[in-house]
């Protein structure tokens, strides 16, 4: 039987890849400061610090696979635990591994590292080029990873589009809080920039059987079926029937907004955020469906709609103090004057 370990298994991803890992039969092992209050009885739970290297040594020990999911993410806003949490722990976990025998580790990366592509699609030899403290800093773990993998290491990269699905929260909670409540909701400029998700069922699949291949990889993995941004929220829009709506905002002056308002922080927005709304970016993913036999379970509308009626089924907990960013719904701050805002505006269109 494999035994697995999964860092930041208490997190929104974490805990989904945990139980995609069970499924499988496999044991598995949780790496985290905290531990989950739905963490399934039969997996184990290690407390620690990504950045403690007793703490890391202790997790590895008898692993057969790791899957690395720790990582500081971009609404923390903190440089110095963009590259503390992000670089220096997982050169921690990927030492740590070595010397405790592993036979391969996955790291989940992210998009982020390609910033705003030149082109489209992104592919397999697109070079990375982060526009943003949290793009750099997951780029240089992955420089972590590669040399590791010089060294001998058996390693593979994922890098998901923004993952979604049943429990994801953060500032997807903020829109879904809107669209619940009828107001409407935004995109910059026209919104027919083409924009790729990818289900969170369908990432624990992908990195489930990166896990089980043998050899370094690195795999960008997202939806095969998704069109424009505006597409998709107005996907969602028809789905909730609460008469929300999608409104455009002009993109250059929305984006120095709510760059301003993250700074003063009157707003739960990260550069990534601002940079990357109204832009396209989506992944060619035929490497990954040839090497691993993976295929997408979800469409964006799909995933989306999903996403939304877990929310509306779960609403009263969706504010819990104790988990992670992205199990909670982000405070929204200034931002609920603009949904009162926008609510008031529908009324008077009406």
């Amino acid at each position: 039987m494999t035994t697995a370990l999964v860092t930041g298994g208490s997190g929104y991803f974490g805990s989904l890849l945990v139980r995609s890992l069970l499924a499988k039969g496999q044991r598995v092992r949780v790496f985290d400061l905290i531990d989950a209050d739905d963490r399934p009885s039969e997996v184990e739970f290690a407390k620690g610090d990504i950045r403690d290297p007793r703490a890391v040594a202790a997790a590895v020990e008898g692993i057969d696979v790791v899957y690395h999911n720790v990582a500081q993410v971009p609404l923390a806003n903190d440089l110095e635990l963009l590259r503390t949490v992000n670089v220096d722990g997982t050169v921690e976990l990927l030492r740590a591994s070595r010397a405790a025998g592993v036979g391969k580790v996955v790291h989940t990366s992210s998009s982020a590292v390609f910033g705003v592509p030149a082109s489209n699609p992104v592919l397999p030899s697109t070079v990375p080029s982060p526009a943003e403290a949290y793009g750099h800093a997951k780029l240089a773990a992955e420089w972590a990873c590669l040399d590791a993998v010089r060294s001998g290491m058996d390693v593979t990269i994922v890098r998901p589009r923004t993952i979604l699905g049943h429990g994801r929260l953060g500032i997807f909670g903020i829109l879904f809080e809107w669209v619940a409540d009828g107001a409407d909701i935004f995109v910059l400029g026209s919104g027919n920039n083409r924009y790729q998700f990818v289900h969170a069922d369908d990432l624990a699949e992908a990195c489930a059987r990166a896990g089980a291949a043998a050899g370094p990889a690195v795999f960008n993995v997202g939806t095969d079926r998704f069109g424009t941004m505006r597409d998709t929220l107005e996907s969602l829009c028809a789905h909730a029937g609460t008469g929300s709506s999608v409104r455009s905002l002009p993109a250059a002056p929305t984006a120095l907004a709510m760059r301003a308002a993250s700074a003063m922080k009157l707003a739960p927005f990260a550069p990534y955020h601002w940079l990357m709304y109204s832009k396209s970016l989506w992944f060619d993913t035929e490497h990954v469906r040839t090497a691993l036999g993976w295929q997408p379970q979800y469409s964006n509308a799909e995933m989306m709609a999903a996403s939304y009626d877990w929310f509306v089924a779960n609403r009263a907990a969706a504010h819990d103090a104790g988990r992670s960013h992205h199990r909670t719904t982000a405070r929204q701050g200034a931002l609920s004057v603009v949904k009162a805002a926008s609510r008031l505006m529908r009324r008077f269109d009406a």
